[in-house]
């Protein structure tokens, strides 16, 4: 029997797959059952057309069988088997494809699928196996033959004894080593591991013998060891059936036995998806966040399945960062493979597969967000921070598309634990508002506390009350919605006043121009100005900010640890109706130096409303002490 070898690039090819181009040696039983099931998949399609072949679906099957002694490992398809010459192009030239040599000639029926298109997923096998061997009979042919290799060095192809068409292929195993443990492919549970990740919805039923214990006919103590095959995949994809099919427990068991999530999703989305490109989809929306998932440990992505097989388990160019939490599965016929199942081209199809869902995702929360509002409100205390992260990341790239799902707090809900959106904001609008009014601290009552947002609630103004870090940063990267402005009531003209008072505060200014540099200089530098406002009604004294910087952003990023700090450029306003206004005024002209502790204290009372910390909480308290006591 002659030894044949392999072309120079085919043994470099071979060389480099086993080593380099599979991430994991368990696939090589993927593409072995793949590869089985396309060619189930030619003689069903010819079975279509041609009664001599016999045959219904029913009857085509995929068998593995496992002898721990021999250390073999068989798989074996009653599909259309192979000739001599087809042994030769399909194994003895690597990457040569058989199946998509089919696909090409043959116009297929929307039943039929066929898997393996590259011409290199058989070669996986030597990753575990020291020696591969195949033995094919064609349909129609009277001839079977035997292809055998141990790698690189070659392979030989002689005629063989085969009863059947179809084709059988044994792997010997290579010997366990103490970082690779080969025997574990002959175990019964790794076998039906690998199967149920790789291969569950292969078309066809892959069996395998298997061992139980069962209690002697009409003994109730003794016990005897039977053989059975037992089918180990569920052949049908769920997400393949008709959604008038599925019932929401159907939806809801599948997400959970797959998942491990005791909770059921808060939503569903199951769609299929023709076109430019083709592909199943089905999404879930958890109702509750994974404990690590705003770490950085957390991985985004969906399983990504080419024809019922399972490619890649977490693809995360399916999923935009705003969207991570969703979990789920994508199944296309139309992904551009590369030189393996494990490669995938990042190409125009993957790119629309995945702009097509972040599309349906987003119209599926809005839709949510209107026929069932409960639900919504606890996604939104779930992952709305992620959502308000897509608003702010890539310098707004996405504000368009999420805005509409932004929900805040705000003076206008009914409860503290309330939501609005910002449709909702501006149809509740005062018809004289022109701005879009938002206090930010760390939690409601604090936002709802600070002085300048009692004013504007006065006025008849809602204000959103912004809580999460990011909800700053969000608002000022939107810069506008529906036309109108956002307005934090901290910084800026808060645009309540009319002509004339901004006349009357402007010369109140200029009077008292020389008492509030005595004041700014008192305070050595830590505000850029000292001002009377009209942001205030009640207080005394506000701390507000000029520039895009806010007092709020400023806690924010000196949180970072990054290590460097900012700081916004802070202004101290003062109530010109207050008395305390007149007593500075008073000190101003009689006694400086306690001017320049009121300066102090008031700057320290300004920062305790923000919320910000003060500077020396033990000189503040002497100050206080010493005014109490003179």
């Amino acid at each position: 029997m002659e030894q044949k070898q392999f072309q120079a690039e085919s043994k470099r090819m071979l060389d480099l797959m086993i080593h380099s181009i599979y991430t994991h040696k368990e696939i090589f039983l993927r593409e072995l059952i793949s590869n089985a099931s396309d060619a189930i998949d030619k003689l069903y399609f010819r079975s279509l057309t041609d009664s001599s072949v016999g045959m219904k679906r029913e009857d085509f099957r995929i068998e593995i069988r496992a002898d721990k002694d021999a250390r073999t490992l068989t798989i074996t398809d009653n599909g259309i088997g192979m000739t001599a010459e087809e042994l030769e192009q399909n194994l003895g030239v690597i990457a040569h494809s058989g199946s998509r040599a089919f696909k090409t000639e043959n116009t297929l029926d929307e039943n039929t699928e066929i898997i393996g298109q590259f011409g290199v997923g058989f070669y996986s096998a030597f990753m575990v196996a020291k020696r591969v061997t195949v033995r094919t009979k064609a349909f129609d042919s009277d001839t079977a033959y035997e292809w055998q290799s141990e790698g690189v060095e070659g392979y030989t192809i002689d005629t063989c004894e085969k009863d059947t068409a179809g084709t059988e292929i044994v792997l010997e195993l290579l010997d366990d080593t103490d970082d690779e443990k080969y025997s574990e492919y002959l175990e019964e549970f790794r076998i039906r591991q690998l199967v149920k990740k790789y291969s569950d919805y292969i078309r066809f039923p892959v069996q395998m013998e298997i061992e139980r214990t069962q209690n002697k006919e009409g003994s109730e103590t003794e016990t005897e060891t039977v053989r059975e095959m037992a089918t180990l995949n569920s052949m049908t994809p769920m997400w393949k059936k008709n959604k008038t099919e599925l019932t929401e427990d159907d939806y809801t068991n599948f997400y959970q036995e797959k998942y491990f999530d005791y909770t059921a999703p808060l939503l569903h989305i199951h769609n299929r998806s023709e076109g430019t490109v083709t592909y199943n989809s089905l999404l879930y929306v958890p109702a509750r966040a994974p404990y690590d998932y705003y770490t950085k440990d957390f991985e985004k992505g969906l399983t990504l399945y080419a024809n019922g097989v399972m490619i890649m388990e977490k693809c995360g160019d399916l999923l935009p960062d705003h969207f991570s939490f969703v979990r789920g599965l994508v199944d296309s016929e139309d992904l551009s493979l590369n030189i393996s199942r494990e490669m995938l081209q990042h190409d125009r199809q993957l790119k629309l597969i995945a702009k097509s869902l972040e599309k349906s995702i987003k119209n599926e929360l809005a839709k949510l967000l209107k026929t069932d509002r409960e639900k919504y409100n606890a996604f939104w205390k779930a992952f709305g921070i992620q959502i308000k992260f897509g608003v702010y990341n890539g310098f707004g790239a996405n504000k368009e598309l999420l805005q509409d799902l932004l929900m805040f707090h705000s003076s206008g809900c009914d409860d503290a634990e309330g939501f609005t959106t910002l449709a909702e904001y501006v149809s509740r609008m005062r018809e004289e508002q022109k701005y879009i009014y938002y206090a930010a601290g760390e939690s409601v009552a604090r936002c709802a506390a600070l002085p300048a947002a009692e004013l504007v609630r006065d006025k008849g103004f809602e204000v959103l009350y912004l809580t999460e870090n990011v909800d700053e940063f969000a608002i000022q990267m939107l810069a506008k919605y529906q036309d109108k402005e956002f307005k934090n009531v901290s910084a800026g003209d808060l645009g309540l006043e009319s002509d004339e008072d901004k006349t009357a505060l402007e010369e109140k200014n200029n009077a008292a121009k020389d008492l509030f540099e005595e004041m700014q200089k008192a305070l050595n530098g830590k505000v850029k100005a000292v001002r009377l406002s009209g942001r205030l009604k009640n207080h005394a004294v506000c701390l507000s900010s000029d520039g895009n910087l806010s007092l709020e952003m400023e806690k924010v990023l000196n949180t970072m640890p990054t290590g460097e700090k900012v700081q916004a450029e802070r202004v101290l306003e003062l109530n010109p109706e207050h008395p305390v206004f007149a007593k500075l005024q008073q000190l101003y002209a009689d006694d400086k130096d306690k001017l320049a502790q009121y300066a102090d204290l008031l700057y320290q009372q300004a920062l305790l409303i923000e919320g910000m910390p003060v500077e020396d909480p033990v000189a503040l308290s002497k100050m206080i002490c010493d005014l109490m006591v003179q």
